[in-house]
């Protein structure tokens, strides 16, 4: 592969990127099959940098961005964040799982990416390392189109930060393809409630692959509060759900379907996390 580099370091990593723009790989399995038979120009592995991989705790949760959804599946981690080890495990097939990492997921910015509803579900935050320094800042904000982020090109993601509230209650992942594993979602839904003393508390819902981003639905969430568990999927209603979401026809599924299964993935998304 022409122009490849392996830098051991963040540093050495930056530092590549400030001499000229290259194509960055932390797990090749979104870089690999975009680029066909060869991969052009000058490419920066990141996978050699042991300060991007692995999960530490402290106050939230800091998940480096070269960790591979396999080490996230089989993590032990609080059940506020059960929906991202469900998403995990079904991020492709297991060899995918053992390549492709959270970093390299959010960065590739797929409208049906399936890290991202779990990740917004539990206000994640990014952090970002460039010449200038680290900056940090909403997942919701750093995602700004289908394929499109503010990475700037002489900047490496770092991390995915999970804040100390969003630790707080349980939480759950539905997808819904044409088929039930190895597949591209048709839409996905990641919800987290909290509960105290049987009604919802606290809810945090995001849906995927029905918008050119995954969106929250503050409407549905704001509904929820004071719902009983016992009917916490009845207080889901269609048109709260629809008022966020901006679904397209596409070979997988029409925008109608996109949008009635939805409504129901959240209802079952919130039954789940709420049991």
């Amino acid at each position: 592969m022409r122009g490849y580099a392996r830098p051991q370091t963040l540093n050495e990593a930056i530092g590549l990127l400030a001499q000229g723009q290259r194509r960055i790989l932390a797990g090749g399995t979104d870089l690999y099959p975009a680029a066909g038979v060869q991969i052009d120009g000058n490419v920066l592995d990141l996978t050699a940098i042991p300060a991007l991989s692995g999960i530490t705790g402290g106050t939230g949760l800091r998940i480096g961005s070269c960790t591979t959804w396999t080490a996230i599946a089989e993590a032990d981690l609080p059940p506020a964040l059960r929906c991202l080890k469900q998403a995990a495990r079904q991020v492709g097939g297991r060899q995918v799982q053992n390549a492709g990492t959270i970093g390299g997921n959010l960065c590739n910015a797929s409208p049906a990416a399936d890290g991202v509803p779990p990740l917004l579900a539990l206000d994640a935050v990014v952090e970002l390392a460039g010449p200038s320094g680290l900056r940090q800042m909403p997942l919701a904000q750093f995602l700004t189109g289908p394929r499109q982020t503010l990475r700037a090109g002489d900047e490496v993601l770092t991390a995915v930060i999970v804040p100390e509230a969003a630790l707080q209650g349980r939480s759950s992942f539905v997808k819904l393809g044409a088929r039930a594993y190895l597949v591209i979602s048709i839409a996905m839904v990641a919800a987290r409630v909290q509960v105290a003393e049987g009604q919802i508390t606290g809810a945090a819902i995001a849906v995927g692959a029905c918008s050119g981003v995954a969106q929250r639905l503050p409407a549905v969430e704001a509904a929820l509060i004071g719902v009983p568990v016992a009917g916490a999927a009845a207080g889901v209603r269609a048109a709260d759900v629809a008022a966020a979401l901006s679904p397209i026809d596409d070979v997988r599924a029409t925008a109608g379907y996109r949008m009635a299964a939805a409504a129901e993935l959240v209802r079952r998304a919130v039954a789940e996390a709420s049991a």
